[in-house]
């Protein structure tokens, strides 16, 4: 009865939370927000100088006010509004955003960060990960990363099947997009319109490719108790052999619609783990499956994919619950019970 209690409650209590990042995730998740009773926005940060000053559900496509206008400044935005929690969108990189997450946890309110590189810290961003930690625990409240991916279709779903195997041997995880359904940044983060030479550039720059398949992979690893010897990550160009337009380009035929990418784990010098990722403007079929070879067996398909914007707003504004009510420090999609839908 206790339990019943506390969920009327929370059903008749809004959450009161700053955005910080107005991009195109920023504002999804923000509008989710605004669409759902149990959340409530009272503050929003963006350093944008187009969008300084102006009411944020203007910017956000809500259709109305909110009564909010958006601060440069995020610890001035965090300071001055009373809040319960923040949502982070504004970098995939750990590096750039933990400024950002230290500024937010000296006020004492708890983070949900899309950041895809802080879903599972590994190698040089272990050392941001221990700051974070460090500063959280001494604020007394939680921080997360998480995403659609990684944060769920490459890492927590697989991990959630395996539930019921007695042996898992190997994993093999797909994600198959039609990109021209994503908006204009991912486009261009998959490389669209680029030279086969340009795509080569911007992969040794680090500017065209799917960030979080190490991440995903530590992850895995560590829910099954595996040890990997070795993680790696290549990347290919899919090249369009007609040419294909979406609402924001067009690619003619010999140029690059999109990235081939696998992120493979191996464990005792064999690949135990798995994760392929295609995303490319007028690929046939998207989709997302998970086949574990153990006992028993596991084949899983979600025809259509997971829609990655909407998930990744959606999985972020429903984590804000979980991680109120975590433990003080860093948390990840393992550690912390599975988020579900909350109005």
């Amino acid at each position: 009865m206790c339990v019943l209690v506390q969920a009327w409650e929370k059903q008749l209590m809004s959450i009161r939370v700053i955005q910080v990042g107005l991009g195109p995730i920023g504002n999804a998740v923000l509008g989710q927000m605004v669409a759902r009773t149990g959340f409530k926005v009272v503050g929003a940060v963006d350093i944008d100088p187009s969008k300084i000053g102006h009411d944020v559900g203007l910017l956000a496509g809500v259709g109305r006010r909110l009564g909010v206008t958006v601060d440069p400044d995020i610890g001035s935005t965090c300071s001055r509004v009373k809040a319960d929690a923040v949502i982070l969108c504004t970098s995939s990189s750990l590096k750039q955003v933990t400024a950002q997450i230290e500024t937010i946890l000296r006020v004492k309110l708890p983070i949900v960060s899309t950041s895809e590189e802080l879903s599972y810290p590994v190698t040089g961003n272990v050392r941001y990960a221990r700051r974070i930690d460090r500063l959280a625990k001494r604020s007394k409240v939680a921080v997360l990363g998480t995403g659609v991916n990684p944060g769920f279709t490459m890492d927590a779903l697989p991990i959630s099947l395996t539930g019921v195997c007695e042996r898992v041997d190997r994993i093999r995880v797909n994600r198959v997009q039609d990109a021209s359904t994503r908006r204009l940044p991912f486009q261009q983060k998959i490389g669209c319109g680029l030279t086969r030479a340009e795509f080569r550039a911007k992969v040794l720059e680090g500017t065209v490719r799917h960030v979080g398949l190490a991440e995903s992979i530590s992850m895995i690893a560590d829910a099954l108790g595996w040890k990997i010897d070795r993680v790696t990550d290549t990347i290919k160009p899919k090249i369009a052999s007609k040419r294909i337009t979406s609402k924001f380009l067009t690619v003619r035929p010999g140029y690059v619609c999109g990235i081939l990418q696998d992120g493979v784990g191996y464990r005792a010098g064999r690949v135990a783990i798995k994760l392929h990722m295609e995303a490319y403007l007028g690929a046939p079929e998207s989709y997302d499956s998970v086949s574990i070879t153990g006992s028993p067996k596991i084949a899983m398909k979600i025809s259509g994919g997971v829609p990655g914007d909407i998930a990744t707003a959606s999985i972020a504004v429903n984590s804000i619950p979980k991680v109120m009510e975590a433990s003080p420090g860093l948390h990840t999609m393992l550690d912390l019970p599975s988020p579900s839908c909350c109005l």
